[in-house]
Order: C-alpha cells, then structure tokens, then sequence
C-alpha cells in the first residue's frame, strides 16, 4: 500500500508542476497580447485575453501531442527540428520561416559539433533543390514583410 501512496504523492506533484506551468503559459499569452495590443493602439478585454490565452494552450498541446507523434513514426523517441517544420506544412509562410531559422542555427553551429554522415546523391538532389526553394521562399517573406503582409 506504501508504493501506492507514494506513487499517488508524485502524481500529485506532477499535477501541481503542471498546473504551475499552465498558468505562467497563460500570464505570458496575456501579456503578450496586451502589448501587442497597445503596441498597434487597440483596447483588448479581459475576456479576450483570456480566451487568447486558452486558445494558445489548446494549440501548444495539440502541437506537441502531433510532434511526439511524427518522431513516433519515424522511430525516434525525440522530436527534431524536421518534426516542427512537418508540424507547419499548412502555413507555407511559417514553414519557410521555420526552414530559415533551422538553416541559419545550422549556419551557427561549430562544424566539429555537427553529426557527420554519408548523404547519399539522392539527399544530395533534395538538399539543393530544397536550398533552391527556401531561397525563392525567403525572397517572397521579405517582400511580404517590406509589404506589411503577415500570415
């Protein structure tokens, strides 16, 4: 009965932690919102801040339930960086953001840290060809960007 206890103790904790988490997700959504708010000069309710709030949650447990199922499938136990960008492929938009970001951390990276692997010439074909459209992808986010366009 004592394991049972105890187990229950740490799921209680757990709870807790979790709890705790939530709530500073939520306070940091909110104040999110509200300086966006008064930033573009618009009045935002309390109300709205709180479903904006809840609306982000739902959203960030959707997303990561869907990242731990793409590295799932493909037979990883953690999620990577092609797992977030897969998680984007409806929004064309944030998927090249993402891809850019990636690209730019890999940029950064010290070569001697970087994994080092044999490519083969067909992921050879498909790294430049995925070079080629991230570079088309990045001149049509600037000049959405320079246009004042957001997605």
């Amino acid at each position: 009965m004592e394991g049972g206890n105890a187990s229950e103790a740490e799921r209680e904790e757990d709870d807790s932690v979790s709890d705790i988490l939530q709530d500073r997700f939520r306070l940091s959504a909110i104040s999110i919102a509200e300086n966006e708010a008064k930033k573009n000069g618009v009045e935002i309710s309390e109300p709205i801040t709180s479903c904006i709030a809840d609306l982000a949650l739902n959203y960030t447990e959707q997303l990561a339930k869907e990242l731990e199922a793409f590295a799932q499938h493909a037979g990883r136990k953690s999620v990577n960086m092609e797992d977030v960008i897969l998680s984007a492929h409806r929004n064309e938009h944030l998927t090249a953001l993402l891809r850019s970001f990636c690209n730019d951390l890999k940029e950064k990276e010290p070569q001697s840290e970087r994994k080092r692997r044999k490519t083969s010439k067909k992921e050879d074909k498909a790294t430049t060809s995925a070079v080629e459209n991230q570079t088309k992808q990045n001149e049509v986010i600037k000049r959405t960007a320079d246009s004042g366009l957001y997605l």
